[in-house]
C-alpha cells in the first residue's frame, strides 16, 4: 500500500505493517505548498518500513528535529535537514529542492535565508527520467489550460502545472508502477488544482469568472449579456458536477479540446469517457433547466 495523489494524508505505519505508534498528523498550520512536498515524503517513509530512529541514524538529526519535520510543527525546516531525510529516502533532490523553496517563501522565509539554506548543501545535476520528460511534455498544454479554468491566471497556472510535475517526478517510483499512470497524475494535478482553486461556501469550486477568459466576452452584439448571463450559470452548474463529469466538462466545452483526445488526458478509455460526457450533459441539463420543467 502507498501513498496516492487521492489519498490524502499518507496511512499510518500499521497499514504496512510497521513498527512503531501511529504518526502525529500534519500541523494544520503547514500551508499547501508545504503540503506539497511532505505528504508525499511521509507516505514514502511509511511504506518504506522505516522507524523514526531508523531516519534519525540515517540522517543524523535528533528526533525531536525529525518528528517535527515530518509534522509540519514549528519552524519551516531549513533545506539542510530536508535534504538529509530525503537523501535518506532515496528521493530526487532538484524537485524537492524546488517544492521546498516554493513553501519556504509560503512560510514568508526571506530570500536570503533561503539562498544561504540551498548553498550550504552541494548537490549533483539531476535530470527527470526520460519516460517522466516524455509524459509532462505531451499533456503539459491540456493541464494548464484545465488550471487556467479555475486559477484564472497564466502565471498561477503554470506554477501549479510546474508544481504537479515536480511532486510527480518525486513520486515516479509510484508513478510509474501504477496501473495507469496517465490516471495518477490526473488525480495529482486536479488536488493540486482544486487546493487553490475558489470556492463557495459548500464546496463546490466556482468557475464563474472563467467566462471572462472566453471570446464571447469581447461580444459587441446587442445578446451580448444575454449570452454571458447564460455562459455564468453553465459555468456554476459545471463546477457543481462529480469529479470525472466536471473533468469532461472543462477540457470539453470550457478549454475547447478535441472529445477524442480527453480520454488519454484523463487515463480513461474512450467508452468510460463517452459515458462521463453524455452523464455529464444530462446533469447539466438538469441543472440548468427552470425547476417547473424538472417535474
Amino acid at each position: 500500500m502507498i501513498w496516492s495523489p487521492d489519498a490524502g494524508e499518507p496511512p499510518p505505519p500499521d497499514a504496512y505493517g510497521k513498527r512503531g505508534r501511529k504518526p502525529a498528523p500534519i500541523s494544520e498550520d503547514a500551508g499547501l505548498s508545504h503540503r506539497a512536498w511532505l505528504e508525499p515524503v511521509r507516505g514514502f517513509l511509511f511504506a518504506s518500513g522505516l522507524t523514526l530512529g531508523d531516519l534519525v541514524d540515517r540522517s543524523g538529526y535528533s528526533k525531536t528535529r525529525i518528528s517535527e519535520l515530518l509534522r509540519g510543527n514549528g519552524y519551516y525546516p531549513a533545506w539542510e535537514i530536508t535534504f538529509s531525510v530525503i537523501r535518506a529516502l532515496g528521493l530526487p533532490v532538484q524537485p524537492m529542492r524546488r517544492l521546498w523553496s516554493a513553501a519556504a517563501r509560503e512560510a514568508e522565509k526571506p530570500p536570503g535565508w533561503i539562498a544561504q539554506c540551498i548553498e550550504q548543501v552541494a548537490v549533483q545535476p539531476e535530470a527527470p527520467p526520460i519516460a517522466h520528460q516524455a509524459f509532462t511534455e505531451a499533456v503539459a498544454d491540456a493541464y494548464t489550460a484545465y488550471a487556467r479554468a479555475f486559477l484564472l491566471t497564466e502565471h498561477r497556472a503554470r506554477w501549479v502545472v510546474a508544481e504537479t510535475f515536480d511532486i510527480l517526478w518525486l513520486c515516479w517510483s509510484q508513478a510509474a508502477t501504477s496501473e495507469n499512470i496517465n490516471r495518477y497524475a490526473w488525480h495529482l494535478l486536479r488536488s493540486r488544482v482544486m487546493a487553490r482553486a475558489h470556492r463557495f461556501p459548500d464546496g463546490a469550486p466556482d468557475l464563474r469568472t472563467a467566462v471572462f477568459s472566453t471570446a464571447e466576452v469581447h461580444d459587441t452584439s446587442p445578446d451580448h449579456l444575454v449570452v454571458l448571463s447564460e455562459l455564468v450559470d453553465l459555468f456554476d452548474a459545471i463546477g457543481r458536477l462529480p469529479h470525472d463529469q466536471m473533468d469532461v466538462a472543462v477540457l470539453r466545452y470550457l478549454c475547447e479540446m478535441p472529445a477524442h483526445q480527453i480520454p488519454d488526458i484523463l487515463g480513461l478509455s474512450p467508452a468510460i469517457a463517452r459515458a462521463v460526457d453524455h452523464h455529464a450533459r444530462a446533469a447539466l441539463e438538469c441543472l440548468l433547466s427552470p425547476p417547473s420543467t424538472r417535474e
